[in-house]
């Protein structure tokens, strides 16, 4: 069984745009030439990758696991690609950064405006790390800075500074049951399906803790990428519920018939830190966690 690197590329492109068509325009090659090269890679799999319906098309289980290392390899390949060029070019002034948990980024542009402003020959490289755990990248040193909310059994060998608390909140169809309560429970979630990101599977060696209310135990969960936008779509379209940030999830309900809920009598809130390596840093990348420091203590919209 060989997978090319162009299959991870269709893979990609195709979870994200939902279509065939969309897939192809992406990649600059006509749909039927991409319609035959995923019919030949699912043979040579020997599984469908999609599940095929009127919303398009859908990773399946098996579809969702390929996208994992795809996301990974391609994003290895980019950030490798990019190393080898400032090389030869001679330019070190960099800031590597991610963000655990989300690929919604609302609160980034006036930071990065504000840090043009001030170091306009440094250069802001986003970056997607394996398994969404950021605190064994910056040890690995392939980022500079990240913002983190999960625990991780190595924190204490970084530097954290506490930024600000969150409330994690369910969304739902606005037609689903839990629309009209003013908050949940666990019990509500005993006959539930949780679409959640794939941070949360619960094989994982360590596992994350659920997003959930002590004593939840729900029905059904399914994982899976990081992908804001893929996990609403599902909510979207009745699959089931998720939970997510208020902050993430609200710009979502001006687009969508979509309704958050609170969880628990008390709001459940979540802690994010900014997170950097132990010992001295140069003074960009000191510059621009100080900048997000500076924007994201304030109170967030």
């Amino acid at each position: 069984m060989t997978v090319e690197l162009r299959d991870l590329e269709l893979l990609v492109a195709t979870a994200e745009s939902g279509s065939l068509t969309a897939a192809a325009e992406a990649l600059y090659v006509s749909q039927p030439a991409l319609s035959q090269r995923l019919t030949r890679l699912e043979s040579r799999l020997g599984t469908p990758l999609f599940d095929r319906g009127g919303r398009g098309l859908v990773p399946n289980a098996a579809g969702r696991r390929l996208l994992v290392t795809a996301h990974h390899v391609l994003n290895e390949l980019r950030t490798a690609t990019e190393d080898l060029r400032e090389m030869s070019e001679g330019r070190a002034r960099r800031v590597r950064f991610t963000a655990q948990c989300s690929t919604t980024f609302q609160w980034l542009p006036p930071v990065m405006r504000a840090f043009r402003d001030r170091h306009p020959g440094t250069e802001v490289r986003f970056e997607t790390v394996p398994d969404d755990a950021p605190v064994p990248a910056l040890l690995a040193d392939r980022i500079d800075v990240a913002l983190v909310t999960k625990p991780d059994p190595q924190m204490e060998r970084v530097d954290l500074t506490r930024l600000f608390d969150d409330e994690m909140v369910a969304v739902v169809p606005a037609d689903h049951p839990w629309a009209a309560l003013p908050h949940l429970t666990a019990g509500d979630f005993a006959d539930a399906h949780l679409i959640l990101y794939d941070a949360y599977d619960q094989t994982r060696i360590p596992s994350t803790p659920l997003p959930l209310p002590p004593g939840a135990r729900p029905a059904r969960i399914t994982t899976m990428p990081v992908i804001t936008d893929l996990v609403i779509e599902m909510v979207a379209s009745g699959q089931g519920a998720t939970v997510l940030p208020n902050w993430v999830a609200a710009p979502y309900t001006a687009t969508r018939a979509l309704t958050l809920v609170q969880i628990g009598e008390t709001p459940m809130t979540r802690t994010w830190y900014l997170a950097t390596r132990h010992g001295p840093r140069p003074p960009h990348i000191d510059a621009f966690a100080d900048e997000l420091t500076t924007h994201l203590t304030r109170p967030k919209a």
